[in-house]
């Protein structure tokens, strides 16, 4: 990530505090929509992000083109376009994020959404066929979007739903599994927390988990929230993944890494 968009995503979130939480799930749901609209077109994104256009001919063609969208979300999405960012991916990327942002805002006390994106997450992994028929690229945003408001319907917040339902008809390149943990860390950390995934050959006891969320917290200086993975292949220790920070005690690992100290 480049400084430019460091700085842009800094405004960004700082203009989305001023949005009222009762406009918060319809600002990140229409921002969603304008992100893929965006997103199907190298053209668009180009011209947005090009820092040669002026901010006002930038957010008269955010007017034209997203007249449906709510003032809300119109006024954050020209605020963003009207900054410099890095690369016309990087602001894709931040729409995106301030999208969560927002619709994490919305979600009543007491809900973990981040618990809701991870747990999907989870069972989709778990299982090839639906993780092809969310992730491939042959298949339709509207078939996607239809099988994921099937799976979530009645079963998770329609905070979740929002996220979800995005993330599967606009990936980026990232299969499920980064999906999740990218949104689940900007929603925990859009409430001032953190989330470590934990993976473990087998299931890790409430007590040994609540050990290790205190002594990660600690660390880091910060609350966490913890997210167990069970993957059998790592066959014994665990990996714990906190933002890009990688502490991998696995057993598969040493395993790799003495095969590559003896092949060479």
């Amino acid at each position: 990530m480049g400084s430019a968009t460091r700085e842009a995503l800094v405004a960004s979130r700082k203009a989305l505090g001023a949005l009222a939480d009762n406009d918060a799930l319809a600002a990140g749901q229409q921002l969603f929509e304008a992100g893929r609209v965006i997103g199907e077109s190298a053209q668009l994104r180009s011209m947005l992000a090009d820092a040669s256009v002026a901010a006002t001919d930038k957010a008269a063609l955010i007017d034209r083109l997203f007249v449906s969208l709510g003032s809300p979300a119109r006024t954050l999405l020209a605020g963003m376009v009207a900054l410099r960012w890095s690369h016309h991916d990087q602001l894709l990327a931040g729409i995106e994020e301030i999208g969560i942002r927002a619709v994490a805002r919305s979600a009543p006390s007491g809900l973990s959404i981040e618990d809701e994106v991870f747990s999907f997450g989870a069972a989709v992994s778990s299982d090839p066929e639906l993780e092809l028929a969310v992730g491939s690229k042959l298949g339709s945003n509207a078939a996607k979007s239809a099988l994921v408001t099937a799976l979530l319907k009645g079963k998770a917040s329609e905070q979740t739903l929002a996220i979800v339902n995005h993330l599967v008809q606009q990936p980026r390149g990232r299969r499920i599994g980064g999906l999740v943990r990218t949104a689940a860390s900007i929603v925990a950390d859009e409430a001032g927390l953190a989330v470590a995934t934990v993976t473990s050959a087998s299931p890790i006891s409430t007590a040994q988990l609540d050990r290790l969320r205190t002594g990660l917290s600690k660390s880091y200086g910060r609350q966490l929230e913890v997210n167990l993975v069970v993957d059998p292949s790592i066959v014994g220790g665990i990996r714990v993944q906190v933002g890009d920070d990688v502490i991998d005690g696995s057993i598969s690992t040493r395993i790799n890494a003495l095969r590559l100290t003896i092949a060479s």
